[in-house]
């Protein structure tokens, strides 16, 4: 199987995994829309819809930039449209925006809550919604949101519950689409990371970049995506898979190709996976 010809709707892939995703796609000849907020350039942030747009090209792929809030549902089927159109269809929706704070509950700010909730749990509800009447039309379409396995140890809740609640959220929508849109044949899975990738919201988000260095790189989503995604109809669906066990089932063995840092540190382990 290949994604050549095939439309995956990004959002967030101004950087990071999305990115790093809407990259692989553009090596099989894809069309990718890069829906994302940031259409300038950030002080401390590389990237923006339009450098990924002119990266997706330099791969071999078309893509099609659209600065999206994914909160906005009017928004948000007006961006699915316009990618419809632009490419006759789409075939991938690829829930990969996120916002995070690591705040208990006495003290979050309630409005930061909302925007975990909205941007998070609520946003794959609303581009699903949007993209179902085109994914109903594609021969193996595909639903993949960046969310974790339902690991209730209470470790996971102690400290930053309502961020664990607006990610489970994900996954649990990710269970009741797969069985909800069985009959439109569409795979509907998750995807998270065995350890920590390197991106901005580990170095922005969780403690700087020394932690870097005990990351892996962005690809191994990418790729572990790729697997997930080029696979036949409902073959894989409902569930909820973490990178390196799907790649190990694709027969992938060798995971130092995927570190960030020196093989003499430790990798950190992601949060809500067992070590």
């Amino acid at each position: 199987m290949s994604l050549k010809g095939k439309t995956l709707f990004i959002t967030g892939a101004s950087r990071g995994i999305g990115r790093e995703i809407a990259l692989k796609a553009a090596q099989d000849g894809a069309n990718v829309v890069i829906a994302a907020k940031t259409a300038v350039e950030h002080s401390k942030l590389e990237g923006t819809i339009f450098s990924v747009a002119k990266e997706i090209e330099a791969a071999g792929g078309q893509a099609l930039a659209i600065q999206l809030d994914v909160r906005d549902e009017q928004a948000v089927q007006a961006a699915m449209k316009q990618a419809a159109d632009q490419f006759g269809g789409i075939d991938i929706l690829i829930n990969n925006a996120g916002a995070i704070k690591l705040s208990g509950v006495e003290t979050l700010d309630p409005q930061r809550f909302d925007l975990m909730y909205q941007v998070n749990t609520r946003a794959v509800l609303v581009c699903s919604q949007a993209a179902l009447p085109y994914l109903k039309k594609s021969e193996n379409p595909h639903i993949l949101s960046l969310s974790p396995p339902l690991n209730l140890n209470e470790k996971w809740f102690a400290s930053y519950a309502p961020y664990t609640i607006s990610k489970y959220g994900m996954s649990m929508l990710t269970i009741g689409m797969s069985q909800e849109f069985e009959h439109y044949k569409i795979s509907v899975n998750s995807l998270w990371p065995k350890t920590i990738i390197a991106t901005a919201a580990i170095e922005f988000s969780l403690g700087g970049r020394e932690l870097l260095s005990r990351a892996r790189k962005p690809s191994i989503m990418a790729d572990a995506a790729y697997s997930i995604l080029t696979s036949e109809k409902r073959k894989i669906s409902g569930r909820l898979l973490i990178d390196e066990e799907i790649l190990r089932e694709v027969g992938v063995t060798d995971f130092e190709q995927y570190r960030e840092g020196s093989s003499e540190e430790d990798l950190m382990i992601d949060l809500f996976v067992d070590a």
